[in-house]
């Protein structure tokens, strides 16, 4: 118990530094953007237009990547299951095979991929608890290239029930290792906190992204999360890595947002994604519809950040053969 009991200690900074200018111009750089109708749009992916600047990001025959990221950050409210639907459907879009894992028990990813919440159907509980084949508890969707594990309510015990089993904090990494080789990127949500699920999904990992909330509370508990990641490195997975920090719910018009990044640049100095994602009102009205922000409106500000983001991701991604 003594690696847990490190976990749940806090680690803060306090230095200064000034808001990277690039950073945060990208935020705002589409508001003259056309803004989109009133009405949700109902659009197949294939039917989206291809512009010149996204055909380099598309993925070649000879690519392959077998990576595992995690998306996590213990606060809730900041945006992880709104990156994982996204980050996932514009992965499927630019061609890689994808699969998101929701172990969130509150199941947005899930909903928000338009997959059914079930108590009554198999999901990442019955893998991680039960020790069911992973393979048939995945679930397709209506995106090209991308497929589900999803999440239920019963997740939610799963703390309870994995503190007497053997290599607890393994058995998302099991399952995942039968599967991984079929995949180009597999995408775990986390939930908002600090447990055995966050910790099955970082062992499981190569790299975790950390969204941050452009908001006063956003630090809060953010050296926490960085000694957990530094302690699972050093004692369950030394390959993880972080990916970076993604800044979400941007508003140019709160001079406190400016000074947010500041301070999350004295945390991750150079692991700061350079696209920062608004806020969006057709962002935060998608997964009502049960659809990834590319289907529902692939015009509106909000879309075209979570693609530079996707690009970005790709870009920074590590080639790996089978």
């Amino acid at each position: 118990m003594g690696f847990f009991n490190k976990i749940f200690k806090n680690n803060k900074t306090n230095n200064d530094s000034e808001p990277d200018n690039k950073i945060i111009s990208s935020a705002s750089e589409n508001k003259n953007h056309k803004k989109s109708n009133s009405n949700p749009k109902k659009i197949k992916m294939n039917n989206i237009r291809i512009n010149s600047e996204d055909r380099d990001f598309f993925k070649k025959n000879n690519d392959f990547y077998s990576k595992i990221i995690a998306i996590a950050n213990q606060k809730g409210g900041v945006g992880k299951s709104t990156t994982a639907v996204n980050l996932t459907s514009y992965l499927g879009y630019f061609g890689y095979k994808t699969l998101m894992v929701d172990m969130d028990p509150q199941s947005n990813s899930t909903s928000g991929l338009g997959i059914l919440v079930n108590s009554d159907k198999s999901s990442i509980y019955n893998v991680i608890i039960s020790g069911e084949n992973v393979a048939k508890v995945i679930s397709k969707t209506d995106y090209a290239n991308l497929e589900a594990i999803p999440s239920s309510i019963q997740l939610a015990g799963a703390e309870v029930e994995l503190v007497t089993s053997m290599k607890r904090e393994y058995k998302l990494k099991e399952a995942i290792d039968k599967i991984k080789s079929e995949y180009d990127y597999i995408i775990i949500d986390c939930p908002p906190a600090l447990g055995l699920l966050t910790i099955n999904a970082l062992s499981a990992a190569d790299e975790v992204i950390i969204p941050i909330q452009c908001e006063y509370y956003a630090l809060e508990g953010l050296g926490q999360l960085m000694n957990t990641i530094k302690l699972v490195k050093e004692n369950l997975n030394s390959e993880l890595e972080i990916a970076g920090a993604l800044m979400t719910m941007y508003d140019p018009r709160i001079k406190l947002a400016d000074q947010v990044i500041s301070e999350v640049k004295k945390h991750f100095s150079d692991k700061i994604y350079t696209t920062v994602i608004p806020r969006n009102v057709r962002l935060s009205e998608a997964p009502s519809y049960g659809k990834p922000i590319l289907s529902y409106d692939p015009e509106c500000k909000g879309a075209q950040a979570y693609k530079s983001f996707t690009k970005e991701v790709i870009k920074n991604g590590t080639k790996r053969t089978r």
